[in-house]
């Protein structure tokens, strides 16, 4: 029994080895999301631009949505905000922001700044609506079907290589899906 009992360090050893090599070939921009095949979240939110207008999830439906979670404070929002001007420039999706945990004045100066690519953005303050779904860190864009319902979720700024890659083949489907002729 002693000798099976030196043998437990090594054998813990090894499972700690295999499950941290696991999670060395994840993508960390792949995350998980509980709601993708879940309509968005109800929320009554103002809009950014224009405090007075609150906006619910009813204001998201009707095409294909790109929901871009964006805030002043975050570096890779300005990497990737050339690009979203680019996107918005296409007629291909709708593009909504959901200003996330920020200050106002300084989201819509930065928007006067840097060119706004969006419908309109959600005025999201207290991150009320980006816990409800699932945020961890912006930028993050959803990619919302006509009847609101989440169909994927990527972490990340979107860039060309990330458009081609994730971002087109499920535009494509959602498309299909409704019979849009491309």
């Amino acid at each position: 029994m002693n000798k099976m009992i030196r043998f437990i360090p090594l054998v813990l050893f090894v499972a700690l080895g295999v499950v941290l090599y696991r999670g060395l070939s994840l993508n960390p921009q792949a995350v998980p999301s509980a709601l993708v095949n879940k309509p968005i979240p109800d929320f009554a939110l103002t809009q950014l631009l224009k405090p007075e207008v609150t906006l619910t999830a009813a204001d998201l439906k009707g095409d294909i949505v790109l929901l871009n979670v964006w805030g002043t404070w975050c570096v890779y929002c300005k990497y990737e905000h050339p690009y979203l001007v680019d996107i918005a420039k296409s007629d291909r999706v709708s593009l909504y922001g959901l200003n996330y945990k920020d200050v106002r004045e300084d989201a819509k100066q930065w928007l006067k700044d840097y060119e706004d690519p969006y419908v309109f953005s959600i005025f999201d303050p207290l991150g009320k609506l980006g816990i409800e779904l699932g945020v961890t860190a912006a930028p993050e864009t959803f990619v919302i079907d006509a009847k609101g319902i989440v169909r994927m979720k990527h972490v990340g700024p979107i860039d060309s290589k990330v458009w081609q890659e994730r971002f087109l083949p499920m535009i494509e489907l959602l498309e299909k899906e409704q019979g849009v002729a491309r």
